[in-house]
């Protein structure tokens, strides 16, 4: 059976100086998701600790956070100790992936791991079966707009073929580049996790939005092979 589509609104779009309103504007999603970005794994800064916690006690859906930094292994602790429910490393730059993923589970989270665009999922076999979600860059991370990467849709596949051989089925999430145009193509190529920004915070309603991007969702699942 086929996991129901959740959709994950990107913070990284919403009015930072209003927060807590434009998080509680997002409740009829299922996650929140939360970008934080080093400075060094990517080029941009983003979020910490400080501004996860408000996050946190703004919302009652799970937050779901996206570490873009070098080294998780030194700073995974500090966002689990702030409110992080779903949490997500980069395959690149992990030395102790198996590690990271136990200290996750230890603190009663869920540990993903999410793989760039020039990553191929085959690197996930040793570790697929400890994983709760997997997230698909499909763009490159740290970057403002870029457009969605098309052979991003074949990985998906891959990704499901991989889950199938080892018997397993953790979430797929997908990030970036992600419009009403692209999510049925995302979902039927095997994605049920929706990561949205600038369509949900840039939209005048975002209950509606929302509601759109969960529309053009089950459009993908009705074409899912």
């Amino acid at each position: 059976m086929n996991a129901p589509i959740l959709i994950a609104p990107s913070v990284l779009a919403a009015d930072y100086g209003h927060i807590a309103d434009e998080v509680a504007e997002a409740k009829t999603a299922d996650l929140i998701h939360v970008d934080v970005m080093d400075g060094h794994f990517v080029p941009n800064i983003s979020f910490g600790v400080d501004f996860l916690r408000t996050v946190k006690e703004s919302t009652e859906l799970p937050v779901d956070v996206h570490l873009m930094i070098s080294n998780p292994d030194q700073k995974v602790e500090s966002y689990l100790d702030a409110g992080a429910d779903i949490l997500t490393f980069h395959y690149e730059a992990a030395t102790h992936a198996h590690r990271i993923v136990s200290v996750i589970h230890d603190r009663g989270a869920k540990a993903s791991i999410a793989l760039n665009p020039a990553t191929p999922v085959s690197v996930l076999e040793p570790i697929i079966e400890d994983l709760d979600m997997v997230l698909i860059m499909t763009v490159d991370p740290g970057y403002g707009g870029q457009r969605f990467i098309e052979s991003s849709l074949k990985k998906l596949r891959r990704l499901r073929r991989l889950c199938a051989e080892h018997g397993v089925n953790p979430r797929v999430e997908v990030d970036g580049g992600i419009v009403m145009g692209n999510v049925a193509q995302a979902v039927a190529s095997g994605a049920n996790v929706i990561v949205a920004g600038s369509s949900v915070f840039r939209a005048a309603d975002r209950a509606v939005a929302i509601r759109e991007l969960r529309r053009h969702a089950e459009r993908g699942v009705s074409k899912m092979a």
